[in-house]
Parts: C-alpha cells; structure tokens; sequence
C-alpha cells in the first residue's frame, strides 16, 4: 500500500474576519507563536473568530517584505521583540520614543501587504 495521495486542507466553512489593522494581526500571530512554543498546533479557526489567514501566513508576508527591504532589520527586530512580550499599544508595558517609532513604522509598512491578501479590513 503506498502513500495516500495529497489532499489539501479544507476550507474554513465558518465565516471569517479579517482583523481591523496590522497591529491586532501582529498580536494574533505572536499569541499563535507563544503557544506553538509551548506545544500547542494553532489555527485559524481555533479562537471565538475565525481568521482569514493562518499565523504562518502572516510570517511568509513578513518574510517577503524583509527580503524585498521594505522591512529593514530594525522593523523585523521590534516586531518579533514587542510581539514576544505581548506589549502592543493596549498594554501596560511602556516602549522607550525609538522604539515605538520603529514598532509604528514597521506596522505601517506590513498593513499594505496584510490589507492585499485580505487579512486585515
């Protein structure tokens, strides 16, 4: 008996909703990453709304951009540092001026590409 042929995912039959801007994006894939870490195998459709994307989606697009320069290290570095700490702008955690001038930046510059696969509203 050989392998099963490939089958590909089955689409969401929930209604999804994309997220209102980049910056609810970026939390919702770092939460995905925190509890991918502690062993747990998010999806889109696992949380009380279902996503229009999965977290690896939102990294390929991140990727993408930092390969094409659009997001330069500084961007990339503040994403994945204020992303690990949970500490977007409605949380308690206080940014220094830069860095929330970088972390604002690099939100600005994903939103297009997120707002382009439909993702973000």
């Amino acid at each position: 008996m050989g392998r099963p042929p490939f089958q590909p995912r089955p689409l969401q039959s929930l209604e999804t909703e994309p997220f209102a801007d980049a910056e609810e994006a970026w939390m919702w894939y770092s939460y995905c990453q925190l509890a991918r870490l502690a062993g747990c195998r998010p999806r889109a459709d696992m949380g009380a709304v279902a996503r229009p994307c999965d977290p690896d989606d939102i990294h390929r697009i991140t990727m993408t951009l930092a390969r094409r320069q659009i997001l330069l290290p500084p961007h990339v570095r503040a994403l994945a540092e204020i992303g690990a700490l949970l500490a977007g702008s409605a949380s308690s955690v206080s940014l220094s001026y830069v860095q929330n001038q970088v972390w604002t930046e690099a939100l600005q510059r994903l939103e297009p590409a997120l707002r382009a696969k439909g993702i973000v509203a």
